[in-house]
């Protein structure tokens, strides 16, 4: 079975509300197993360092094999964006 990195917005007042919402918004999407956010149970939030570009963090995240996210069945990592906003991203089992 391969891997397939995915990143994915989700909206609510806190991480978990935001990673429910995303997950069901992307099964209601394609009906189906996507290999990404849907096949991911939970997530773990990690702080963008002072001053980095949150996105630019989870590319550095990526390209570094970051444990916390380097795992297709591991849990999904979760940087907040602004309120009400997160990214949520790792590698998932396709």
């Amino acid at each position: 079975m391969s891997a397939n990195w995915f990143e994915t917005r989700g909206y609510g007042e806190t991480a978990k509300e935001a990673f429910d919402e995303a997950v069901v918004a992307v099964i209601d999407e394609i009906l189906t197993y996507s290999g990404g956010i849907a096949g991911k149970s939970e997530f773990t939030q990690i702080e963008v360092p002072s001053g980095q570009d949150p996105e630019a963090f989870v590319r550095e995240l990526y390209e570094n094999a970051d444990p916390r996210v380097d795992d297709k069945w591991g849990p999904a990592g979760c940087i907040r964006l602004k309120d009400g906003e997160w990214l949520f991203f790792g590698w998932a089992a396709s």
